[in-house]
């Protein structure tokens, strides 16, 4: 069936000489991988809605395999995105991470919603760490393996979380930190920003201002509990984490 749907590209590969397998993610369908024929040809109109995180009207023949993506509408190239080694690596970092967790077609208006607002936060900002893990924490979700964060993994407990457990797999009061030695001490402040970051969607925040020192030690406990539960890898992940180190 032949349907108009609206989406980014998240995802390319090459197929055959000429043309690509283009992975859209669609406010209508979910996740949908469809064949754009003569893609790779310089002279092809397929040439300009199939290149990384376009944002656009799309004519698919959608089948039950593979689709087929007839041609488009561009309403975003998100050249700036494409055009910055940094924002390009935010954008490719949740495009993966969307391709990986998501079923096809199952469509998920808030996350597609999320999707939206992050990328254009990154095409508009320098600085998208913190978008990145909000938007990460969700598929965290969707995938089964969120942390909790709102109480106590242990007692239940909503006061006094001081710490984060990876083996227990979230928040430990203080009662029951002596459950993981090695379990990373929060401040009050780093609690309240995790509960942020879960709980709240991007379109919800304004200016996002966090200490580097905050930024980077949520980075290295989300990076250890996705290394212990993730199930796959994410290769734009190394690039993101040594571009945090260069930052």
């Amino acid at each position: 069936m032949l349907r108009t749907v609206s989406g980014f590209v998240v995802r390319t590969q090459n197929y055959q000489e000429t043309h690509k397998i283009v992975t859209l993610f669609t406010e209508e369908y979910g996740k949908l991988s469809a064949i754009a024929r003569g893609a790779n040809k310089p002279s092809s109109r397929m040439v300009a809605i199939s290149l990384p995180f376009v944002y656009g009207n799309f004519l698919v023949y959608v089948s039950r395999g593979l689709s087929t993506l007839q041609q488009g509408e561009v309403i975003s190239s998100n050249r700036e995105i494409r055009e910055d080694i940094v924002k390009t690596t935010y954008a490719s970092y949740i495009a993966e991470l969307t391709w990986k967790t998501l079923k096809d077609k199952e469509p998920n208006h808030y996350i597609y919603q999320q999707f939206y607002y992050t990328i254009e936060w990154i095409k508009k900002n320098e600085q998208a760490m913190i978008p990145l893990i909000m938007y990460e924490l969700k598929m965290y979700k969707i995938a089964g393996i969120l942390p909790m964060v709102n109480q106590c993994v242990s007692c239940g407990e909503t006061k006094s979380l001081s710490s984060f457990s990876i083996v227990e797999g979230g928040l430990l009061c203080a009662n029951c930190t002596q459950k993981d030695e090695q379990a990373f001490p929060l401040t009050p402040t780093l609690v309240k920003l995790l509960q942020i970051f879960v709980n709240v969607g991007l379109e919800q925040v304004g200016n996002i201002s966090v200490k580097k020192e905050n930024e980077f030690r949520i980075r290295n406990i989300l990076d250890q509990y996705y290394e212990r539960y993730g199930g796959f890898s994410i290769k734009s992940k190394n690039v993101l984490n040594q571009l945090d180190l260069l930052q």
